[in-house]
């Protein structure tokens, strides 16, 4: 079974910048597509940005032109930079693999917490 561990969130003030990490156990190249999703509380889970395997990314529209989504085959790692932090990006981050059926993987990783906060 495929496992994710995310890292990188933290504490940050309103502008700031976060540089999430999330590393999988299996291989991203053949797993295809790879998705940063987030979760605040009392919100519903929702994919935030994602990468194809050809490195075409999108974006959740309240994120563009703030969040850059990137990827590391070699590493089985998938990255998410986020600049210009506002207090509603604040959630629980977590990746997993998107696909028109919704999320590829049942099992969830821990995420990694994002506070925007002065």
């Amino acid at each position: 079974q495929v496992q994710f561990v995310e890292s990188g969130g933290g504490l940050v003030q309103p502008g700031g910048s976060l540089r999430l990490s999330c590393v999988c156990s299996g291989s991203i190249f053949i797993i295809g597509t790879m998705g940063w999703y987030r979760q605040a509380p009392g919100n519903q889970l929702e994919l935030v940005a994602g990468i194809t395997s050809g490195g075409s990314p999108y974006y959740l529209d309240s994120v563009k032109g703030r969040f850059t989504i990137s990827r590391d085959n070699a590493k089985n790692t998938v990255y998410l930079q986020m600049d210009s932090l506002k207090p509603e990006d604040a959630a629980v981050y977590f990746c997993n693999a998107p696909t028109s059926r919704g999320p590829e993987f049942r099992s969830w990783g821990q995420g990694t917490q994002v506070t925007v906060s002065s």
